[in-house]
């Protein structure tokens, strides 16, 4: 609709030229105009402001001025209805487009809040979709929110107003991940969502060290500073650059395939009778391998032996190509 109110009004601003154009060339061979005094006439004529010739005009001339005048205002109005209902449209658009956003939001349960579409918010933004985690995006810049619409759930406003966190879910939300440049704003967000919500995960971002503690103390489950892991990875790589290269490489390949996967105990022993690691024999019927196991109490175990014991709350951490990873996903139906 808003297309084809676009070529409406490109045939319009045509029109109104090809009216001024003929009005100009009119005068000039008519009644002898210069063509300033043309373009003149022509002006105070389609526009009805009632100013007198710059020449008395002849027969002709004064028959061209009326056909002139009355084909004018046919295409003057013509043009106005025209920009007035393309307004209208783009409003009415736009109102219905926040009305569809808006249900999707209220929809959702146990998604994600992310605070600020920066440079962090956007990776962290990549990383849910690849996950296909449900998510929505806090973000006060109205020509960001217009660049990435069509691709995500957008509440606009600022995120340190309750009434904004609330309009993205965050009394239903499992996460919320604050990415705003500012460690005084993510400190205001951190303890206004805590606030609303006791239970949620929140992951938030710091810029300064001293900051990381107040951010632990307001609420923050975990806080990361992305200028000291980009530093230390830098280092690495000079330190350790081929190992440090092969990390790089288990986390991503390509643009949004992984090769490492978090699998719950639950989700497998719903299907399979399973009391150890080697009752799983994950390398054998996927090809993945166990690097991984987190107990029910979150204590971590690296490269865990054939008979660890496996618990319903449990987590196995597994390592794979990306076809692996596939078949491991549709054998138990995860995600």
């Amino acid at each position: 609709m808003i297309r084809l109110l676009r070529s409406k009004i490109v045939l319009a601003l045509s029109l109104m030229v090809l009216v001024l154009t003929f009005g100009v060339i009119g005068y000039k061979l008519l009644a002898g105009y210069t063509w300033i005094e043309a373009f003149y006439m022509t002006i105070i004529t389609v526009t009805t402001v009632g100013f007198s010739e710059v020449r008395p005009l002849d027969a002709n001339a004064k028959i061209f001025t009326v056909f002139l005048i009355v084909t004018s205002v046919f295409i003057f109005g013509f043009a106005i209805s025209v920009v007035t209902e393309y307004i209208l449209a783009r409003n009415s658009i736009e109102a219905l487009k926040k009305k569809k956003v808006k249900k999707q939001i209220d929809s959702l349960s146990n998604h994600v809040v992310v605070c600020g579409f920066g440079r962090n918010g956007m990776q962290a933004a990549d990383k849910l979709m690849a996950y296909k985690k449900p998510f929505v995006v806090i973000e006060k810049n109205k020509e960001i929110i217009e660049r990435h619409a069509d691709e995500v759930l957008f509440v606009e406003g600022d995120a340190n107003e309750d009434e904004t966190l609330l309009q993205a879910g965050i009394d239903r939300a499992h996460y919320l991940i604050t990415a705003v440049p500012d460690d005084a704003a993510n400190l205001f967000i951190v303890l206004s969502a805590r606030q609303l919500n006791k239970n949620l995960f929140i992951i938030s971002r710091a810029s300064q060290v001293t900051s990381q503690k107040k951010l632990q103390f307001a609420g923050a489950d975990k806080v990361i500073m992305p200028d000291k892991i980009g530093g230390d990875h830098m280092a690495s790589l000079v330190v350790m650059p081929d190992l440090i290269t092969f990390m790089d490489k288990l986390s991503v390949e390509g643009e949004h395939t992984t090769n490492l996967e978090e699998v719950e105990i639950e989700d497998i022993s719903n299907q399979m009778d399973c009391s150890s690691i080697r009752d799983l024999d994950l390398r054998r019927t996927t090809g993945c391998t166990i690097i991984g196991y987190i107990d029910p109490d979150g204590k971590y175990i690296i490269n865990p032996e054939a008979d660890q014991k496996l618990e319903p709350k449990g987590k196995v951490i597994v390592l794979g190509r990306p076809e692996q990873i596939r078949k491991l996903n549709e054998m138990f139906q995860i995600g």
